[in-house]
């Protein structure tokens, strides 16, 4: 495996400036070392921030029309499909995603996101002639760049969630310098290689690699005008006051901690088969998972036993095996994470009905899928975010009380509805408060804005709103022909 040295800055490799040791990326599915990056310090940054700064009004960048920037993408889309299964390999190694679900989330999925807005890009109105209200003369709206983008984003969907703010921001005009997460670093000097191939102008994608340190220093960067960043609830809200105080444009995509509502009526096989990725997905490790099962009283040993079932039949082992259900966490320090809360729901009371342990593995950070049982939602690991595979199954009376459970959360991100009446489920989804609902299935659509309320976040993702979210409007009043103003 390649080890890189330099990071990727207004269009060359670049030494670091300083001495600071590089990073180790290390397999969870080993515990070795496979490779290393570098370390950015401020300086970095600094160099690569203005290498954005420069490039957002270089004519070589600037100067293209939407057509043309739309052509770009394209041509960074084909790149990236040339060694697609190479990309979802790299993201499986680095943090034990499962294979499978690599294939088309890291794989597949950024290509086509970068195709979506290229066709968006090549249909929006980026200037709209308004007549005016009081109906004298029109006033033109242009929709113009944000400016230069910080993007930061974590190590669970690490190619995935990039281009989510990548391909938008570039549709629109903006330059980007880039912050991957330490533990998926390579994937990120990947990018930058493919944007190298595909002629993308230099500056207008700039990566930088680093810890907390680096990151911290590009969120408060004076040459920075927008942040878009996917991590946790506690460092969104560190991000969010710093650009509060600077009155700088973020977008936080956030925790969750959604809940499956199983109706009385559900047919549960087809609700197991939707909770195998609706609660489960890449290791537990997904922002929007219904980890909250809750199960009306009359089918509550049902559905308890029919998740515990799940959980045991679901095979742990190698994520580069295409048979693997669930992989290892990322980390030691994930792991022992999840460990704490899985000994935070043993010593509540709660009755473990799956897992509860680690597998019988010598290497690699890996925990069983674990289901708790005989809950409710005032216990630590049905109101705190766990990542991890572990759910938690709650048991309610009628439905008002299971929207109640569901809305008693700070979090509000994700969640699902199983009936056999999708009409009933649509009515109750109107009323759970989150920012994505799936009624007997749950999978992102990138043409529809994604993203959270209360703590989950702040703005939305995908669609056209995730290209509004590096926009900004300027209205230029045009004087009526023949009167001066």
């Amino acid at each position: 495996m390649r080890e890189y040295d330099s990071f990727y800055i207004g269009g060359t490799w670049v030494r670091p400036s300083g001495e600071t040791p590089p990073i180790a990326v290390i397999s969870p599915t080993d515990e070795q070392s496979f490779s290393t990056v570098p370390s950015a310090g401020p300086a970095d940054v600094d160099r690569a921030v203005a290498a954005a700064r420069g490039a957002l009004t270089a004519p070589e960048w600037a100067g293209l029309t939407a057509e043309h920037r739309a052509a770009l993408l394209e041509r960074l889309a084909d790149e990236l499909q040339k060694n697609l299964a190479d990309r979802a390999a790299l993201t499986t190694r680095q943090n034990g995603m499962p294979i499978a679900v690599a294939t088309f989330a890291e794989g597949s999925g950024p290509v086509g996101l970068l195709r979506y807005y290229a066709a968006l890009a090549r249909t929006i109105a980026f200037e709209e002639l308004r007549p005016r209200a009081d109906g004298l003369g029109d006033t033109l709206v242009r929709r113009q760049p944000v400016g230069v983008v910080a993007a930061i984003v974590p190590w669970n969907f690490p190619q995935a969630l990039t281009m989510a703010k990548v391909a938008p921001a570039l549709a629109a005009g903006c330059t980007v310098v880039l912050k991957p997460a330490p533990e998926t670093s390579l994937d990120a000097f990947e990018l930058a290689a493919a944007a190298e191939r595909a002629g993308l102008p230099a500056g207008v994608l700039n990566v930088v690699t680093g810890g907390v340190d680096a990151g911290e220093h590009l969120v408060a960067h004076p040459g920075v005008d927008k942040v878009a960043f996917t991590g946790s609830t506690a460092a969104g809200r560190r991000i969010g006051e710093v650009c509060g105080r600077l009155l700088r444009p973020v977008t936080l995509e956030l925790g969750g901690k959604s809940a499956a509502i199983v109706l009385d009526d559900a047919d549960l096989a087809d609700t197991i088969t939707g909770l195998a990725t609706g609660s489960l997905l890449n290791n537990g490790q997904t922002c929007y998972l219904s980890t909250r099962i809750l199960a009306p009283h009359s089918r509550y040993r049902e559905v308890v036993d029919a998740v515990a079932g799940l959980a045991n039949a679901l095979t742990v082992g190698d994520p580069m095996d295409p048979a693997t259900h669930v992989g290892p966490l990322v980390s030691r320090r994930q792991r022992d994470r999840v460990e704490s809360y899985i000994a935070a729901g043993k010593a509540s009371g709660a009755r473990v009905a799956a897992g509860g342990g680690r597998p019988d593995r010598e290497q690699g950070w890996f925990v069983q899928p674990t289901v708790f049982a005989d809950s409710d939602n005032t216990s630590v690991i049905a109101r705190e975010e766990i990542f991890g595979p572990v759910l938690t199954v709650i048991p309610y009376g009628d439905i008002d009380e299971a929207v109640a459970i569901a809305n008693d959360s700070e979090y509000g991100l994700g969640g699902t509805i199983w009936t056999s009446d999708p009409e009933k489920g649509v009515e109750l989804a109107r009323r759970v408060e989150t920012g994505s609902i799936g009624v007997n299935f749950y999978n992102l659509d990138i043409g529809a804005p994604f993203g959270g309320v209360k703590a989950s976040g702040l703005g939305r993702e995908f669609g056209p709103e995730g290209l509004n979210a590096y926009v900004e409007l300027k209205s230029i009043y045009l004087s009526p022909r023949g009167t001066a103003r």
